[in-house]
């Protein structure tokens, strides 16, 4: 039943509209003027007529209140939906975006947010000086995108809720992307990267050994615990992903999509070096005794403990440096692997499978260049063959 208040010349419509993400009532108002020069009985009669048809938008499939703070809002969905239903890894980034969303639209309902708000807060971070790591530069596309999408992640919690009836984030203009080009190593590289790497100690020896050639992305890597390796079948299982934050640490979380889960066939070589790391390893753990922390990872700390998620690139670095290579980060090595798949022969599937991508698509849209190098050297080399080209000429 629809609540009217006289306000001066106007009145204030409430009624009731169901319940809000802490399971208390909700309420919506709204304010209607009559026109000059109505009698008391037609503003009366309009007055329901108005109550009626607020009460049906808010209650029969319409929009509920959206009279809510942006701020206030995304802090609800953090504790009834986010905390419970994501990752922590993705729920710690979204908060780290949440800071600077939270300065630009806070305070603003939800309700009165446009497009124009968002394509304002994107062009202020596209600003000189806004990036804090990279002087008088501004955020980078994929940066913006990522703030633009958890935007737009609360605003289509809002919508499901029937609190607002479309999100603006649709109508938004983002910057394009700018494909970069990928440092990866050449096939000499590769192979010297791999020559000089056995000379170094045993935990990075292994780990870098192993991403050249499972293509593994880090967290994976990381994340590899020795019952997911299976000596006498040669395969390892990618079940885990290391990660790390703040509030939990060190941790294994499931693999980044469910194609991610996967097993991979590796070389007898790399399977015998995963042997002696092993042995390696046991030694280790038998000298340290009491203080050796049994995790069973693959890759580990002095004591036993998980290896930082930092540590790997700085080593990386470091080596680089140190020999004169290309200076590459982790994942560049997965990009080795993959190219190494596709110029050997590979198809889109089996590619896409090894790199544990939710789809072909992903793999395509990442490698598309690549795939088109090898189609045109393999169209070269049936050329070859039948010496089309030789018969013509004749």
């Amino acid at each position: 039943m629809a609540n009217i208040e006289k306000r001066g010349e106007s009145y204030r419509i409430t009624v009731s509209c169901g319940y809000d993400v802490y399971g208390r009532k909700k309420r919506a108002h709204m304010t209607w003027k009559p026109d000059k020069g109505m009698t008391e009985r037609q503003i009366k009669k309009e007055l329901e007529r108005q109550a009626v048809l607020f009460e049906e938008r808010c209650n029969g499939g319409g929009v509920v209140s959206g009279a809510i703070k942006f701020q206030t809002f995304a802090e609800e969905w953090f504790d009834k939906f986010a905390e419970k239903q994501l990752k922590e890894s993705t729920v710690t980034r979204y908060r780290n975006l949440s800071k600077r969303v939270y300065i630009a639209l806070g305070a603003k309902r939800i309700d009165k947010i446009t497009a124009r708000d968002i394509q304002l807060f994107v062009e202020n971070l596209g600003e000189r000086g806004i990036n804090e790591t990279k002087e008088n530069s501004g955020m980078s596309p994929k940066s913006i995108r990522c703030y633009v999408s958890f935007i737009s992640t609360i605003l289509d919690y809002a919508m499901k809720l029937d609190m607002i009836a479309s999100n603006p984030c649709s109508r938004v203009t983002l910057p394009p992307l700018v494909q970069k080009e990928r440092e990866i190593f050449t096939i000499d590289e590769a192979s010297q990267f791999l020559e000089l790497l056995q000379s170094e100690e045993w935990p990075y020896r292994m780990f870098f050994t192993l991403a050249v050639y499972s293509g593994m992305r880090k967290g994976e890597l990381l994340g590899l615990e020795w019952k997911d390796v299976s000596f006498e079948n040669r395969t390892i299982h990618i079940c885990g992903n290391s990660q790390y934050t703040n509030r939990k640490g060190t941790y294994t979380d499931t693999p980044k999509t469910s194609r991610s889960n996967r097993v991979l066939k590796m070389p007898e070589s790399v399977m015998d070096m995963l042997r002696q790391y092993r042995d390696w390893q046991s030694e280790e753990f038998v000298q340290i005794g009491d203080k050796w922390e049994d995790h069973d990872r693959v890759f580990t700390q002095w004591n036993g403990a998980p290896m930082s998620p930092h540590s790997p690139l700085k080593w990386l670095i470091r080596f680089c440096e140190k020999n004169g290579l290309k200076r590459i980060n982790i994942h560049s090595l997965r990009h080795l692997n993959a190219t190494l798949l596709i110029n050997s022969g590979a198809d889109i599937r089996t590619t896409s499978a090894a790199l544990g991508h939710s789809n072909t698509t992903t793999t395509l849209n990442i490698y598309a260049h690549t795939f088109e190098e090898a189609q045109a050297k393999a169209s070269e080399a049936v050329a070859d063959i039948l010496k089309f080209g030789d018969k013509e000429k004749k």
